[in-house]
């Protein structure tokens, strides 16, 4: 049987590692025989989900992603209890309201506060750990980062425009990773996303659907406009994710693989 998906014993750091994305790949990975640490602003979220998924070969830490001194320690944590550092998943991200164009609003009524925070969360919220673990992995000569990307990214997705620019940023930054690190520490470190569709989460759940659970209007046209007709479960990403992070996607770098049910192949008629 081949071995070339084979993630057992692989330290993986997943930020944001207790929230719908992050949560089902880290329980993915933990089944696969990962050895996964759950970071969080909340350390007692962090290690209440830690112990559900396993009790020897996951642990919380709390951690705050703009933070470079909290992670350098977290680093340093994790080392010192498994050794070595072999994946990154810069899961944490999100949006907030005032970056978000209310209907009947225009541009012009956006928060410059609030997109600013959506830029620091899911920009500097992926640059920041990527750089910590990023310089651990040069040194030890391997690794694989993954990055949470968006379908908001290669169309313009109306409303959304804070999450909608800092995940494109956020974007080139994974491939300008992906080309530094391959350049000056060699072809086994890698630098990725994915980019998910639509997933029904705390984030964009008013967005998309009623309080009786039915869609609305926005939800009702991203369906039409998928042409799986559905939107996907937090774990049809795990497939994609174990791919780029074992040796299976040994020759893939600074790439962005979209699951999103055909959404951005479909031109809408």
């Amino acid at each position: 049987m081949s071995t070339i998906f084979n993630i057992k014993d692989k330290v993986v750091i997943i930020t944001g590692g207790y929230g719908v994305l992050g949560s089902n790949i880290a329980k993915h990975f933990i089944e696969a025989g990962a050895k996964v640490a759950i970071l969080g602003r909340n350390q007692e979220k962090a290690e209440t989900f830690a112990n559900s998924i396993s009790t020897t070969n996951a642990k919380g830490f709390k951690a705050d992603v703009l933070n470079k001194d909290n992670l350098i320690a977290v680093k340093e944590n994790i080392l010192s209890t498994w050794g070595h550092i072999d994946i990154l998943i810069n899961a944490a991200g999100g949006n907030m309201p005032g970056a978000t164009i209310s209907p009947g609003d225009s541009l012009f009524d956006m928060s410059i506060p609030d997109f600013q925070k959506v830029t620091d969360l899911n920009l500097m919220g992926t640059v920041v750990p990527s750089l910590v673990f990023g310089k651990h992995m040069s040194k030890q000569g391997n690794g694989s980062i993954i990055n949470i990307s968006s379908m908001a990214v290669p169309q313009a997705l109306t409303r959304v425009v804070g999450y909608s620019a800092s995940k494109a940023a956020m974007e080139n930054f994974t491939r300008w990773m992906a080309v530094d690190m391959a350049l000056k520490f060699g072809d086994k470190i890698r630098v990725n996303a994915i980019a998910p569709g639509f997933f029904i989460a705390d984030q964009n759940r008013k967005l998309l659907t009623n309080e009786d659970g039915s869609l609305t209007d926005r939800g009702n046209t991203i369906i039409e406009n998928t042409p799986m007709k559905r939107f996907g479960n937090a774990e049809e990403l795990n497939g994609a994710v174990q791919l780029l992070a074992s040796d299976a996607g040994k020759f893939i770098t600074g790439t962005v693989i979209s699951i999103d049910g055909g959404f951005g192949a479909f031109s809408g008629v």
